[in-house]
């Protein structure tokens, strides 16, 4: 019984992180570039009461065991990187990637970080940046004349300045990453990944090339959340959490059984 109880515990931890996964995919249902999150679980260690192979009263061999198990632990929360639902903007700095890939983006410190997030702004130099202020990478600044901005499929960026409206001009290329293990991507929050063992080296390319998606200036990819499925899992955590914290009162009303027993 009280094995019961430490079992049931777990599990109400476990339904408690599920339901902290869940509320955050649902949190974060209108993020641009957002991808939701799953718990996965694992069983506990076993006891073995009964080995299999025991040699019985009988002198015969137990075909089977017996095992008692002591819970259940989260193991993983991993990201679906699934495509998430379109928006048009009509804006040329949104930009989206349609399959495979991530935008590169320079910290202050130096090193890159990732994103599905694009929606790029102007700063102050003209340089092209997130909406946290940070720089795509490679650099990409847009002439101080531009009238008109375009960002083709396979990512080449053109500009149109003013007084040659004739005359399109290409400023730069993006280049985009992609991971072995997407998976095992470090979310850092503010819709930026970080490199991590687990996902392995990043792997550089043009879009459209080498397994990329390709670019569509003027959409944002919005958060691969759906609600009716989340809330649909909220239900079944919650259901699993009450089951588990009814094992524990009877497993407390049998003890206090025992108890009386005693007297």
């Amino acid at each position: 019984m009280l094995r019961a109880m430490g079992t049931a515990a777990s599990g109400m931890k476990a339904q408690q992180m599920n339901i902290d996964t869940i509320a955050n995919n649902l949190a974060n249902v209108n993020t641009t570039g957002y991808k939701k999150s799953h718990a996965e679980f694992q069983d506990l260690l076993y006891e073995k009461v009964v080995p299999s192979g025991q040699i019985n009263a009988e002198g015969r061999a137990n075909p089977t065991r017996v095992e008692v198990g002591h819970g259940v632990k989260l193991v993983a929360t991993n990201k679906n990187f699934g495509q998430g639902t379109v928006v048009s903007t009509g804006n040329p700095l949104d930009v989206m990637i349609e399959g495979d890939g991530f935008f590169q983006l320079r910290m202050p410190d130096g090193t890159i970080k990732y994103t599905r997030d694009g929606s790029f702004k102007l700063d102050a130099e003209l340089n092209v940046v997130s909406s946290a202020g940070y720089r795509l990478e490679p650099a990409l600044t847009v002439p101080s004349d531009t009238t008109e901005l375009a960002v083709s499929r396979d990512g080449i960026v053109s500009v149109m300045v003013s007084g040659d409206d004739s005359n399109v001009q290409e400023i730069g290329q993006l280049e985009l990453a992609r991971f072995p293990n997407a998976a095992g991507l470090a979310a850092r929050g503010g819709n930026i990944y970080a490199e991590s063992p687990g996902s392995g080296a990043p792997i550089l390319a043009n879009p459209g090339t080498d397994g990329i998606g390709e670019t569509s200036s003027g959409f944002l990819e919005m958060s691969n959340v759906e609600t009716v499925d989340e809330l649909v899992n909220m239900i079944s955590a919650q259901r699993a959490y009450e089951l588990n914290s009814k094992t524990i009162t009877m497993a407390d009303e049998m003890l206090q059984t025992v108890n009386r027993l005693k007297r």
